[in-house]
């Protein structure tokens, strides 16, 4: 029997050359070719040959074996389970390993194993979420560059938990667009963190101007969060920002000034109880009297209704093509409203906050739009 010969001349022969019989007789079991007393006894030299001293040996079985779904289970599973240079061969390709399997070798294996798993062709949600939970940061980049896994909202909020602070895992995921919005504007606050730590900006602005620069900046990009957030996703960012406690008034206001009136409806969607179809059915043609009492259900402090109503009500005209405008002109009417535009005798006492956070708003705007109207004539 040509196997027996085999078995036989194995005990003389170099790393190499049982290297390349090895990958010969993986490839003879796979081809179907054998008799089944021949492929019987090619199984039984393969599930011997992991006892072989040689790593070459046994990666070239790994390399033979590891795409066939013919490959003896005994023989990939030992494999797996060996060093990292052979297990990563099958770990990322066998389709012999179960959903188990791989989780099993997530929970033992280092950073190496992990990230060949993260590679394999389709990355189940479970294998994913494993990935998730423990794979170290290698392991999580791989997987959010693997086009074929298939990751849970779950796995993309605990990466951004685990890992917002690496910039590698970080940047993977901001630039991933499956990326949930309450992991995004985690990783945004992560970020906003980060800088207002930071002893060069700390040492540049001092400690109070760089937090407010920080918390104003993570505000800014907390909107633009919003706008790259669908419909039906909207209710569970507004429940992450609620649960963060980052859903204030001054958060809402300042939503509504610059036009997102479908977040401004998930809002008092969920801290309402009402439905949708009814919240939605008011911001678009209520009365300013349902609309007040909406808002006052949704405990928003009555000093902010007269600037949300009269944003609301240059929005609907905006959104039917009856006017042109923008945050600019929304803040200004918004300021105007509650008494604090120039010329005005000022907001009352319990609008003056808003007022300042109206103001700010509307400078920033006015800035913005006169670097743009700058950058069109210079390339004109």
């Amino acid at each position: 029997m040509v196997v027996a010969h085999f078995l036989r001349w194995i005990d003389t022969a170099k790393a190499a050359e049982r290297a390349a019989a090895a990958a010969a007789l993986a490839r003879a079991y796979l081809g179907g070719e054998l008799e089944f007393e021949d492929r019987c006894a090619a199984e039984a030299a393969l599930t011997f040959l992991l006892d072989d001293p040689s790593a070459k040996v046994r990666h070239a079985m790994a390399e033979a074996l590891s795409m066939s779904p013919h490959a003896p289970a005994q023989v990939i599973a030992a494999l797996a389970a060996d060093q990292p240079d052979v297990a990563s061969v099958v770990l990322a390709r066998s389709p012999v390993l179960t959903d188990a399997d791989l989780i099993d070798r997530v929970a033992a294996g280092d950073s190496r194993i992990q990230a060949a798993i993260a590679m394999r062709p389709a990355v189940s949600m479970g294998v994913a979420a494993a990935i998730a939970e423990i794979g170290a940061p290698e392991a999580c980049r791989t997987l959010l560059a693997n086009h074929g896994a298939a990751i849970a909202a779950l796995s993309y909020r605990r990466m951004a938990e685990r890992f917002g602070d690496d910039g590698g895992v970080r940047e993977s995921l901001l630039a991933d667009p499956m990326l949930p919005p309450d992991s995004r504007h985690l990783l945004l606050t992560k970020v906003g963190e980060a800088l207002k730590g930071s002893p060069l900006i700390v040492a540049l602005m001092g400690k109070a101007r760089a937090e407010r620069v920080t918390r104003d900046a993570c505000l800014r990009a907390s909107i633009t969060v919003i706008d790259g957030t669908s419909t039906t996703e909207l209710g569970a960012l507004v429940e992450h920002l609620r649960l963060r406690g980052d859903l204030t008034p001054g958060f809402v206001v300042r939503a509504v000034a610059m036009g997102k009136i479908d977040f401004l409806g998930a809002v008092l969607v969920s801290l309402t109880g009402q439905g949708s179809e009814r919240v939605r059915a008011l911001l678009t043609s209520g009365r300013d009297a349902a609309l007040t009492a909406l808002l006052r259900s949704a405990a928003i402090p009555a000093g902010t209704h007269a600037a949300i109503l009269t944003a609301l009500h240059v929005w609907r005209e905006v959104a039917v093509g009856k006017r042109v405008a923008g945050t600019q002109e929304v803040t200004w009417l918004m300021l105007k409203a509650i008494g604090a535009a120039p010329g005005q005798p000022g907001p009352a006492e319990d609008c003056r906050e808003l007022a300042t956070l109206l103001k700010a708003i509307h400078l920033e705007e006015l800035r913005a739009n006169a670097r743009g109207h700058a950058l069109a004539i210079a390339a004109a």
